[in-house]
Parts: structure tokens; sequence; C-alpha cells
């Protein structure tokens, strides 16, 4: 029971909506809730700086990695992808990733009780962290649309410059409704923490979360969710599509590293808003998952720049950038679990070893992952899900989780049980990701094709599938 009960777990899955998706005065009958004006306006700016990440700090990121002939087809690829999965989250991505679903996949998906966001009005509120505590649920929804529209938007990275630009999108329509909205539900969905009132009221909460979230599994921000999701989904895609022409017996080298440098940067200032905006609350805590995520970007773009400097004999600015965002990457599932020393420990493991993926696995296995989405997301959301198990121990400056019946902070399941739990849920996401891209991909295959012809990709996707140019010699 105890462990049950630990399961609501205080700064656990971000993603609070369930049965307390509620329009004021629904709740208690003595004292309608209402939202707090600092965290209504910490959510609007945590939103916006999301959205930042993707557009413009995404595009520059990946925009500058490829070759000139393609840097439009990639910036299109992620401005529309995010576009479209936007208006399918209002229709119906946020009805089934977080309300309550039917008693024999509740744990899975949710149900249709949000479809077109019917029933949200501006008086209807979202659970948070707290008990007591509301933010607006169009706020809410709009937070989590972020945070759906991107993560589809990392995959383009891993086939860029020789997939369709319709193939793309069709592909992205199948991969959000079949694997980000069961993942999402299964990690962040929960009754909230003013559900928690008896060891029975508990029970009964917790036998309507999502399943990975039932089972104990920690995700700050999006580990498994969106980084793990994605680059499984990125990883299948390279493979089943096949190496860009050239590869490996002639340049494929960026040609524009500002653009990369600039486009990382953005994404670190955004990052702030993906990960202290999980927190969901304008409070102390956001202050810790604020440094935490700080310090371990810091900390991997040095691991990720004199590992490259030992192994290659120069450092690279391309290095550096990379190693910032698998600092964020592996920091983003642990950063409300751990503390800040430990922040520094993930950033500096996830820089070198995101960089052995890159520099080593990748040409050890031979797969052209363009711009390394698996060995960066993947592997380094894998890394950060897996240390969340590790450091969220109180022995070692972490949180440990907190029970709302008793309403003070507890014991996890231990160190060996929680990392065994956080196993468990990187294999589940993986498997899960892994079996939709692969039947999702192979669908778009056959309806349209996958990959653009040999003269296209020669000339580049800019000019052969939009009709214009990055740059006018």
């Amino acid at each position: 029971m105890k462990k049950l009960i630990s399961m609501g777990a205080k700064f656990a899955p971000f993603a609070v909506v369930a049965a307390l998706m509620l329009a004021s005065g629904q709740v208690f009958a003595q004292e309608a809730p209402s939202a707090n004006k600092g965290d209504i306006a910490w959510m609007l700016t945590s939103t916006l700086l999301v959205l930042f990440m993707v557009l413009p700090g995404l595009a520059l990121f990946y925009g500058g990695m490829v070759r000139s002939k393609n840097i439009l087809s990639l910036s299109m690829q992620i401005f529309v992808t995010f576009c479209l999965i936007s208006i399918l989250w209002a229709i119906y991505g946020y009805s089934l990733a977080f309300t309550t679903g039917s008693e024999a996949l509740g744990q899975f998906i949710g149900g249709f009780d949000r479809l077109f966001l019917k029933g949200i009005t501006d008086a209807s509120l979202a659970a948070t962290f707290s008990k007591g505590v509301y933010i607006p649920e169009y706020l809410y929804a709009a937070f989590q649309m972020t945070f759906a529209a991107l993560t589809p938007c990392l995959i383009v990275g891993a086939f860029a410059e020789r997939m369709k630009f319709s193939a793309v999108l069709l592909f992205m329509v199948l991969w959000f409704t079949f694997s980000y909205l069961p993942i999402a539900h299964m990690v962040w969905f929960w009754a909230g923490p003013d559900a928690y009132t008896t060891a029975e009221a508990a029970t009964a909460a917790g036998s309507g979360a999502g399943y990975l979230f039932a089972m104990g599994a920690l995700d700050f921000a999006g580990g498994t969710v969106v980084h793990i999701n994605a680059g499984i989904a990125g990883l299948v895609g390279c493979l089943l599509i096949g190496k860009r022409k050239g590869f490996g017996n002639q340049s494929l080298a960026p040609h524009n590293v500002p653009f990369t440098m600039i486009g990382a940067a953005l994404l670190w200032v955004g990052w702030f808003g993906f990960n202290v905006g999980s927190n969901l609350e304008a409070n102390a805590f956001a202050s810790q998952v604020f440094i935490n995520t700080f310090l371990a970007t810091a900390a991997a773009v040095l691991a990720w720049t004199f590992g490259e400097w030992l192994m290659r004999g120069k450092p690279t600015m391309l290095g550096a950038a990379s190693g910032a965002i698998a600092g964020l990457v592996a920091i983003t599932p642990a950063c409300g679990w751990v503390g800040p020393i430990r922040s520094i420990v993930i950033g500096l493991l996830s820089g070198f070893i995101c960089m052995l993926a890159v520099l080593k696995l990748k040409a050890m296995l031979g797969y052209d992952d363009s711009l390394d989405v698996f060995g960066v997301h993947c592997v380094g959301g894998i890394l950060g899900a897996i240390l969340t198990g590790v450091f969220n121990s109180p022995d070692l400056g972490g949180t440990n989780v907190y029970d709302y019946v008793a309403g003070t902070w507890t014991a996890s399941p231990g160190m060996g049980a929680q990392v065994w739990i956080q196993t468990k849920a990187v294999g589940i996401t993986i498997i899960w990701s892994a079996v939709v891209s692969v039947i999702a991909y192979k669908l778009v295959d056959i309806v349209i094709g996958l990959r653009v012809t040999d003269e296209v990709e020669t000339e580049g996707l800019d000019t052969a599938e939009h009709g214009e140019r990055g740059y006018h010699m």
C-alpha cells in the first residue's frame, strides 16, 4: 500500500489532468478552486519557450547540419510538422493523452471526453502537483501541445535529405497517433494530488493512472515520451529508407555550423520552459529544476568537447553544440528528481557517452542517421532515464518521492528497484515506438513511397520539392 501511495510522486510525470480537469465549482462545495496569476504567467512563458525551441531553435540546429541544397526542405518538414500536429492535438490528441480511458484500455490510452477541446472554458482548471493548486485547462492543453508537436520534429533529423515531404507528413500523423499519444498517457496520466486523500483513495487513483506511471516510472519532462520515443523512430526510419547518396565516399559536411551553434543556444534557452515549465507552478522547487537544467548542459558541453579533443585531436563547434543537446536530453527525465551536483554527473556522462555513440557506434554499425537523432536523443534519453533511478536516492542528493496521503517525502523503492523500474519503462518505450514506426513507415511506403528519386536527391530537395532555394549565388 505504501508503495502505491508513493507512486503519486509530487514532481513525477508532469502531465496532470485526468479527473481533476475541472470547471470552477465542480470540486469543492465550500470554495471553488482558482488559479494563481504567477503560475499562469510562468506557464504562458514556458509554453512560448517550448515553441521557441522548435521555431526557430530546432530548425536552425538541424538546418545548419544539412547541405545548403536541403536547408529549406528540412525547415519545411519541421515547420509544417509542428503546425500539423498542433491541429491534431486540438482535435483528438489532448483527449487521448490526458483523459480517462475505457476500463479495458485506460492504462494505455485516454478517452474522447475532450475531442475538439469540447467542455473546456476559461473557467476550466487543470491540477498541478500541489493540492488545491490549479492552472487554466486551456493553458495546460497549450503547454502540452508544444511537447506533442515538438517530438515528431525531432525524428526529421534522422532521415534528412532523402524523404519525400508528403511521406514525412503522413508518417508523422500515424506515429503521433499510435506512438506519442499512448506513451504520453502511460507515463504522465494520473488523477492529480487531490485524489490522494486516504490509502483507499490512493489505491483507486493508482488503478486509473497510466501504465508506466502506476508502475512507478519517473520521467519529469519527457526522457521516455519525447526523446527515446523519437530517437527510436528516427533509427527505424534511417534504416528502412536507406543511406544518403554518397554516404561513406563523399563529403556530406554541414553547410553552416554557426547556424547549428545558434540553434543549440536557442534550444538551451527554450529548454528552461520545457523542463522548468513541467513543474506547472512558479514555486521554489522550480529553481532546483532550473539549476539542474543549467548545470547538466554545461557539463555535457565540456565532456563532449574534451572527449572529442582527446579522441580526434581537435575540439569542434559542432561537437560542443551536440554536447549541449545531449546534456539537455539526459537531464530532462531527472531534472525534478536529483540534486545539482548529480546533474553535473549526468551531464558529464551524457556528453561523453553520446559522443561515443555518434563518433564510434554509428561508424561501427554503418547506419546513416543524418543528424544523429538516435545517438543524441535516444542514447541520451536512455542514460538520463536510468540515472534518474540512481540519483533519485536521497543518499546521493535526490528528492525521493512524495506521499500525498501522509503529506511528506517518503522513501523510494530503493536504488536497485527504481533503476529496474526505469529500465522497464525504457524497454517498453523502445519496443512500442519501434513496432509503431516500422508499421507506419511500411504503410507510407506502400501508399506514396518514402524516398525521393536519385535525381531529386542529387539536385536537392529545396528546388525539386519546394521550387525555391535557401541561397542564391
